[in-house]
């Protein structure tokens, strides 16, 4: 369990494939503090740590096919700057809200304003998941945990939008967002239990 709170960034230092899986090395201020098998959060997906270079401080994770076609991570690249979020200790405080790493869809960024202070950051998103989202909900984007200022839903689109105060913008990668960029997002799983057992309720 995480609670969007990002730790850290790291940085792609090597892309491969192994099959039809993609294999990500990264190197960062935590790498050399994980362990072996350690849950991760990289941009909002909950990732296994499969080996450790303590030397260099760089670990290694793996995607499959499920979380490929789910995320964002079939377009990292060497260079590409990610959000880092060690799963929650027992004795830990909630400081964002519940983010399981397990991310719903993707969405794609439609613009982003700077507010002198603040930066508003504009998102569609296709609706088929039926996401759950509310005027000042929460919402977790590439692992950040978020405030949703507007939330609209039609029969096709989720069109939501969120403001980005100055520490999250210069912390997170966030900043690096152009307009056409994908993002992971993950619906607020309290909202999503809550739909659940409406339908079932229906049906």
């Amino acid at each position: 369990m995480f609670t969007g709170i990002i730790e850290t960034l790291g940085e792609i230092v090597s892309v491969s494939t192994e099959g039809t899986n993609y294999i990500f090395k990264i190197k960062s201020a935590i790498s050399k503090e994980l362990k072996v098998d350690q849950s991760v959060s990289h941009d909002g997906v909950c990732l296994t740590v499969t080996d450790i270079d303590k030397k260099e401080g760089i670990h290694t994770v793996v995607a499959i096919d499920e979380t490929l076609d789910k995320t964002s991570l079939q377009q990292w690249e060497k260079g590409y700057i990610v959000n880092l979020e060690r799963a929650m200790p027992a004795n830990g405080r909630f400081d964002g809200h519940i983010v399981q790493g397990h991310v719903d869809q993707i969405a794609v960024c439609k613009s982003i304003k700077n507010k002198n202070g603040s930066w508003d950051l504009h998102f569609t998103a296709s609706h088929l998941n039926r996401g759950v989202i509310v005027p000042k909900g929460s919402i977790c984007i590439n692992g950040v945990s978020l405030t949703l200022v507007d939330a609209k839903i039609n029969t096709t689109n989720l069109i939501f939008s969120v403001s980005i105060i100055p520490y999250t913008w210069e912390n997170t990668n966030l900043q690096r967002l152009k307009a056409g960029d994908f993002v992971n997002i993950e619906f607020d799983v309290v909202g999503k239990y809550i739909a659940q057992m409406m339908k079932s309720q229906i049906s």
